[in-house]
């Protein structure tokens, strides 16, 4: 287990928990002073009121947790939210309702999970051919469906 730290920005504002002891992700809680009511097919900011000091290397990668999404249907707007080792704002996300319905998000409830992975950066080489394979161009469903 690698020491993260991490910097409370406003009242309310909760330390990421990991539910259990060989969770992967760790939960990001909801810090706003009052329920926010997200309508259907809307998008708002929700903001986690910490910040991070990510290891260089590392990049933190924000997903939906499984429950609020398969049974409220909300989830980050992005899909997969990247937080980079060298920003230190605060963190939000983007917590889109899928549903029909309003859905309202309570202060301190549990809205996504944050998963730390290391990452490689790429130095981008111009090239007049690529190395042929038996894929080669072919794409979406290429690969069959069984």
């Amino acid at each position: 287990m690698t020491d993260l730290k991490v910097k409370l920005l406003r009242e309310g504002a909760k330390m990421p928990t990991y539910g259990t002891e060989f969770a992967a992700g760790a939960d990001l809680y909801a810090c706003l002073p009052e329920a926010v009511t997200v309508e259907a097919h809307e998008t708002k900011m929700i903001p986690i009121g910490i910040a991070m000091e990510i290891p260089v290397g590392w990049a933190g990668f924000v997903y939906a947790r499984s429950g609020l999404a398969s049974k409220r249907h909300l989830a980050p707007a992005n899909k997969v939210g990247v937080i980079d080792c060298d920003y230190r704002g605060e963190i939000f996300v983007p917590m889109h309702n899928h549903s029909k319905q309003a859905q309202v998000i309570e202060p301190g409830e549990r809205i996504a999970q944050m998963i730390f992975a290391p990452y490689y950066t790429a130095n981008f080489v111009e090239a007049d051919s690529l190395s042929e394979t038996v894929r080669d161009t072919q794409g979406f469903g290429s690969t069959g469906t069984k």
